[in-house]
């Protein structure tokens, strides 16, 4: 019996270091490939899906402040690196025949749209992916935060991000054998052990919107669908029942 998945809209949350794959920077064409393969899975499911990529593949604006960069100059330059892997994600989607838009937060008219939170809605009811790029537009700000606050907007059941490692660790699990897998967290357990998933901002937006918080392995194929028929491996972020 095919199960009924458990949610009719979420916004996916992928780093930039996500799309490196086994290279040092910048884009791994396959693994940019079978992540939009999950997508199209999902949307074949009948859920809605929205998107935001981080630019860390390409250019990190708080590597770039303390190398002695203006901060806020290093982090426009970040919002425009999500813009390339937004695009570099449109790109695989449609060659899977999945209709696909980009919405910047800083107006760059002859690439993409501009973000219009209404039209936006309007794409995923018609079953279009929608991309969020270039962050909230303000320097400070992450794409963690960008993705929290998008998912709110946007009237997401959940948010999932997807990570190198199936799940929330105690501690790095590729350099700490004795690291710890939770399944179940609060948003308050997170910030009050300091977990490395998102920044306080995220967590403290998504909180407030009651918003579920999914965190799973990107790189593991059919992840995503398995993770929205409730299978697989996965930590759950949410308030305490």
């Amino acid at each position: 019996m095919t199960q009924i998945p458990q949610y009719k809209r979420v916004l996916l949350k992928i780093s930039g270091e996500a799309l490196m794959g086994s290279r040092d920077y910048g884009l791994d064409t396959d693994t940019v490939s079978a992540i939009a393969a999950d997508v199209r899975d999902v949307i074949a499911m009948g859920i809605e899906v929205c998107l935001v990529i981080g630019g860390g593949n390409i250019f990190r604006g708080v590597a770039g402040a303390s190398a002695g960069m203006d901060r806020a100059q290093a982090d426009y330059m970040g919002m425009l690196a999500t813009v390339m892997n937004a695009l570099a994600m449109q790109s695989a989607l449609e060659k899977l025949d999945v209709p696909t838009r980009v919405q910047t937060a800083i107006p760059m008219s002859s690439v993409c749209e501009p973000y219009i939170r209404r039209r936006a809605m309007r794409h995923m009811e018609k079953g279009r992916v929608v991309i969020f790029a270039a962050g909230t537009g303000n320097p400070f700000f992450t794409t963690d935060t960008a993705a929290a606050l998008r998912a709110a907007e946007m009237n997401c059941n959940a948010m999932l991000k997807g990570t190198q490692v199936d799940g929330v660790y105690s501690a790095d699990p590729r350099k700490d054998a004795n690291a710890k897998r939770y399944e179940e967290l609060t948003y308050l357990d997170v910030l009050a052990r300091d977990l490395n998933v998102m920044d306080a901002s995220a967590i403290s937006l998504s909180r407030e919107n009651k918003l579920p918080i999914i965190v799973f392995n990107i790189h593991a194929p059919g992840a995503f669908a398995a993770v929205m028929r409730g299978e697989g491996l996965f930590t759950r972020i949410t308030e305490p029942s």
